[in-house]
């Protein structure tokens, strides 16, 4: 081997790139120092089992399932020069007893087994531990099919058991609180319930008691799980013991389609997964996005979504007839109203887009204001306090992208204004799109009654329906494509999880097709999909050039700067930095 003087052997270049050389099942690889073991075995591709260790918390090594045999090169005796193999690498002496991957880092010249004898056979006796006092009740457990004890147990464990006691009995089918049940005897101690709740959330309200095999994770005395995050410990939960009274019992995992999207109830633009069944929604969990939600998100928003079979769906046209709303087509609908809307002049008519569409659907709202020339056209701003988590204090998802696509740095700005004209009888006719006019934009009844022309676009019936004169019925978030622009400038997609009810469709299409019949063109001259629409967008809006939604990655991409931060995510980034967790 040549000198090392004149030679740059492996290690060295890669303590320049502050990485260490490390062998993984025969494998040299090079990770940053400082890595977890489990993770760089990640990196290798190789997997390592494991219950307890979560990137996002801190490492308590409780289930020793991620056992691996390391080793290091032999110390030399004093006075000798380390010796180097012809591959540059010392010859690594491997430890008899095996170490936990989650809470020991790597180093430089270490050697890691995933696999062998050694490892094998911890795996299996960790295993059988585990399942000592486990129930044999997966036919009715929530958690079959997505079970990491399931799935472990039949690639690690020994496939039978000595076990010939009886199993210790837990509490069972325990109300913790308003949206959770624990099933005790499911739990094997991972402990990432208790860790979520006071690193993450930040209300340390679990905790065990007792112990060795009778230890139990419950609530403190006095005490509920109400915190609005707390849906996360279900899913985290790696077994059956926490299951969301919402889901539970409803539909076997792989029944159910997944659908990747965002949430919609404010401006973070949670990254979340829709999980659907013959056209309804059965659960909504978060989808891991360092960026914007990290790995959870509030159990107000993942409770609250728009189900194609909710009873109060709006399914078909309506069009008042002496006080009364009758069903009909949509040519009769959009017929009617264009010929209504062409009776006013255009300053008496008002556009009230929404914060919650999507950027096509407001681009076809400023068409629409456009096309009738007039220049009241405004969203409906809903301020909040944030939750100093993930719950911006915008409570509209769309804020930014109605900025940018109305070109207009206070698109709510003129909201005020419209309701004064409204209130004098300036204003004649308003067309509002997923809005209660009730609600947040502060119009009184007496306002909609003084209206000679109410056309409106909803999803599900409310007093601004009730008091249209034409009712177009909208899709919900989760039954349509599109884009949307969150608080800190990401945009993101939007992806349809089920179909509209009935005759309903969504907002984009019903404007386009009330502009055709205003203006009077060929159909063949608008845009026939959303596809379509969004190029349009992306050649018209300079923040969206080159980004159609198919050009869109899954997590976003970042459009704008707007200086807004996500509390929870800065925090996750303080902890990382400062070693506290994997990231």
């Amino acid at each position: 081997m040549s000198d090392s003087n004149t030679t740059q052997l492996p290690k060295d270049l890669a303590a320049e790139k502050g990485m260490v050389n490390v062998q993984i099942d025969g494998h040299w690889i090079q990770v940053p120092r400082g890595t977890r073991m489990i993770e760089a075995c990640k990196i290798a591709e190789k997997e390592v089992p494991h219950y307890c260790y979560h990137p996002k918390l801190s490492s308590p090594g409780n289930c020793r399932m991620c056992l691996v045999q390391m080793g290091m090169p032999p110390r030399p005796a004093p006075g000798e020069e380390p010796k180097y193999g012809d591959d540059g690498f010392q010859e690594i002496g491997w430890m008899p007893r095996p170490v936990i991957a989650c809470a020991n880092t790597v180093a430089e010249n270490m050697g890691i087994k995933t696999q062998g004898e050694l490892v094998e056979k911890c795996r299996e006796g960790v295993m059988e531990f585990l399942l000592i006092n486990h129930p044999l009740d997966c036919p009715i457990c929530d958690q079959a099919g997505e079970c990491r004890l399931q799935e472990f147990s039949v690639g690690y464990g020994k496939g039978q058991s000595r076990f010939k006691e009886d199993k210790i009995k837990k509490p069972k089918n325990v109300k913790i609180g308003p949206r959770i049940r624990l099933d005790d005897e499911r739990c094997i101690m991972c402990s990432r319930c208790i860790r979520f709740m006071d690193e993450v959330a930040d209300e340390p309200v679990l905790g065990f008691s007792e112990r060795g095999t009778h230890t139990t994770v419950g609530i403190f005395p006095g005490k509920e799980l109400t915190n609005n995050y707390g849906l996360n410990t279900v899913d985290l939960c790696p077994v059956g013991a926490l299951t969301s009274n919402d889901f539970r019992f409803q539909m076997r995992t792989w029944f159910l389609k997944e659908t990747d999207s965002i949430d919609t109830n404010c401006g973070t633009g949670a990254n979340i997964t829709i999980w659907t069944r013959g056209n309804k929604i059965f659960r909504v969990t978060p989808r891991q996005n360092d960026d914007v939600n990290s790995c959870w998100m509030p159990d107000s928003h993942r409770l609250n979504y728009v189900c194609p079979t909710d009873e109060d769906r709006l399914t078909a046209c309506l069009i008042k007839a002496d006080g009364i709303h009758e069903e009909t087509c949509w040519e009769n609908a959009l017929e009617s109203a264009a010929d209504a809307l062409k009776q006013f002049d255009a300053s008496e008519i008002a556009v009230i887009a929404s914060g919650r569409q999507t950027n096509e659907e407001l681009f076809m709202m400023r068409a629409l204001a456009a096309e009738l020339g007039s220049e009241n056209l405004s969203i409906v701003a809903r301020e909040q306090e944030s939750d100093d988590m993930l719950i911006s204090s915008d409570r509209n998802p769309n804020t930014t992208g109605a900025k940018l696509v109305l070109q207009d740095d206070y698109p709510t700005g003129k909201l005020d204004g419209i309701r004064v004209g409204v209130s004098n009888g300036n204003i004649k006719a308003v067309i509002v799109a997923s809005e209660n006019l009730l609600e947040e934009a502060g119009f009184s009844k007496e306002d909609l009654e003084s209206l000679e022309l109410l056309i409106s676009i909803h999803t599900a019936a409310n007093a601004t329906a009730q008091a249209s004169d034409i009712v177009f019925p909208g899709a919900g978030p989760a039954e349509k494509r599109g884009s949307m622009v969150n608080v800190t400038g990401r945009l993101q997609k939007l992806n349809a999880a089920c179909i509209p009810p009935g005759d309903a469709r969504s907002d984009w299409e019903i404007i386009r097709d009330l502009v055709l019949e205003l203006s009077g063109e060929a159909a063949e001259e608008a845009p026939q999909s959303i596809d379509a629409l969004s190029k349009v967008i992306a050649t018209s809006i300079p923040e969206f050039e080159g980004k159609p939604l198919t050009a869109i990655s899954n997590l976003g991409d970042v459009v704008t700067e707007t200086g807004v931060t996500i509390p929870l995510v800065q925090r996750e980034a303080e902890r990382k930095a400062n070693g506290e967790i994997v990231g």
